[in-house]
This record gives C-alpha cells, structure tokens and sequence, in this order.
C-alpha cells in the first residue's frame, strides 16, 4: 500500500501559521519569524498535488532540512511514522512503509540545532534562546499512519522551545477509506464507522492528559492543543449549513456509489474523475480533505475555539 493510502488526512492547522506569519499589522507584528514543523504527509505538503490550496503555502515553502534554515525547516515525510521503522521490520510489516520516522525528523532538528551551537536549555541557554524566541513548533499530527501513540514534543522542549502545537487525531473513521473497508454495521451517530473513531477518541484523550503533563513540566512553553476530533464532528453535524451535500464520497475517485471509491483505482489512476464542485465535498480523494473542508476546519481552529488555549489567549 503506497503511502498516499496509508497516510490518514492530517488537520489544517497549516492556515494557523498562515494567520499568525501574515498579518496585516505588517512584519514588525509577526510573532514567529521561523517555523519547524515535524509529521506525515500533510505537512510534507510538497507530497502533495494540491498546488491551488493557499492554505498549505506556508509550510510547501519551508526548506527541507540541508536547505537555509533561516525561516525555519519543514522535516515531515510523507507517510513517516510514529513508531520506530525497526517495528516493522521485525513483524514483517514494512510493504512500502516509509523508512523515515519522527525519531529521525528529530534527529535532523537536532543536527540543526547544533548548527546553531544549541544543545539544550542548561548548558547553551543563549544559544538556544536565539533560536527559539520568535520560533513556533509544529508537531503535526502523526501515528495515524501506524496508529501509535508518541508527542515527541519532549524532545523540542528540552531544547527550549517556547510555542509549540500538537494535533489530535482526527475522525478516522469518516474518511471515505474506513467507510468503504469497514461493515456497514459499523456506523456511529456521525454516520461513520465508529469502532474507530472510538479509537481516535481513546488515542486523543492519551495524548491531552501527556500534554498536560508536559506543560507542568515546562510552564515556560505554551503548549497549544488543537481538536482536530470535535472540530471534524462539528463539521459533519452541519455539513449542509457549511454548503457540503457529500459529507462521505470523494471528489476524485472511480467506482461511482456510494463513495465513488475504489482503493485499487484511487484519485490519479486512469479510471478516476474529479468531481465539478469540490466545495460540496469534505473528502478529496478518501484519505486528504478539499480546499473547501481545509478553510472550514481552519475557522473552527481561528474562531471555533477548538484550539486550547484559545489562539489569542496563548
């Protein structure tokens, strides 16, 4: 399986980092000058085919990690992992699994960092505190890949990090790739295969209770969650009021009903079609969003208050 159809649609969190980076009080106001951001394919945005979407501008144009660091670095690969690839090796599980983990995203910063003469907080804190002082830290949503639970974020707080946000995962279960695979029977009040999104739940609720220990540890660091979970529900229980008429069938896919989804003939191959208003779609393809679900979620992020803290609180 490629890891386009491994790799579950991560959050718009992107657009946050767009607000905050262009603001029209102009440069002088920006709070971040540099950003780092770690995760699958959806920060990895350059993976991508959405070149229309403005909504993943920002971090497209981040360098990789042996580019300039200046403005910062985007180190996600498109269907990296949380666990470690030796995992996989050991349970014969690596069919086109991507080598490249969040342990080695973490590795790269780390060399980055010592390019910057920064070791951590204690030993180097100027060194450190120049990097960090007007730097936001992404660490995008990742283990839907393996469905793993890890927040890496230790690791970036030992170094001194001052903004960081952690995604949850998302409503797994309603992407059109679960509701094509799993038993009819298998529905939630969403109308979507709830057995996991119970997972993505239990999951979510793991990693709230670590970041809350995490910011006890480090009260110095905002530590921004963001529900990517409830903001995802909110959506499908307004769908029509958003303008979506097609909440579950995808925009580019083969098969026709009822998701116009086949997962041996997804979006690009010779047989699929795109629809004509994608902004009457939440799904793109089965496992990525359309630009017009991309803008809802950023809303809800900016004005739903499904950030906690709330942006302009932090």
């Amino acid at each position: 399986m490629s890891s386009s159809t491994t790799t579950i649609v991560a959050v718009a969190i992107t657009t946050v980092f767009l607000l905050l980076t262009t603001s029209s009080a102009g440069p002088a106001s920006r709070p971040f000058k540099k950003i780092y951001a770690f995760g699958d394919s959806y920060t990895d945005t350059r993976k991508h085919c959405f070149r229309g979407i403005a909504l993943f501008t920002l971090l497209a144009s981040l360098p990789q990690p042996q580019s300039d660091t200046k403005s910062g670095v985007n180190y996600a690969v498109a269907g990296s992992t949380a666990i470690p690839y030796g995992f996989f090796v050991k349970n014969n599980l690596t069919l086109d699994i991507q080598p490249q983990t969040l342990q080695t995203q973490l590795a790269w910063f780390s060399k980055t960092l010592e390019g910057q003469k920064c070791k951590n907080i204690k030993s180097t804190p100027n060194e450190c505190k120049a990097v960090f002082k007007d730097a936001l830290i992404w660490v995008g949503e990742i283990g839907a890949n393996d469905y793993a639970y890890t927040v890496g974020s230790s690791a970036l707080l030992n170094k001194g990090a001052k903004y960081v946000v952690v995604e949850g995962l998302p409503t797994t279960g309603c992407l059109t790739l679960s509701m094509a695979l799993a038993s009819e029977s298998d529905r939630d009040d969403m109308g979507c295969v709830g057995s996991l999104n119970k997972q993505s739940y239990d999951h979510n609720t793991v990693l709230l209770t670590k970041i809350q220990e995490l910011r006890r540890k480090y009260p110095q660091t905002v530590i921004v969650y963001a529900d990517y979970w409830n903001a995802y529900r909110s959506v499908i229980k307004n769908a029509p009021r958003l303008g979506f008429k097609e909440p579950y069938k995808v925009c580019c896919g083969s098969a026709g009903s009822p998701y116009n989804f086949d997962v041996l003939a997804t979006c690009g191959s010779q047989s699929s079609t795109s629809c004509q208003d994608p902004g009457q779609y939440i799904n793109w393809d089965g496992v990525h969003l359309t630009e017009a679900m991309n803008k809802v979620v950023y809303e809800s992020f900016i004005k739903g208050g499904f950030t906690h803290p709330p942006f302009g609180m932090c």
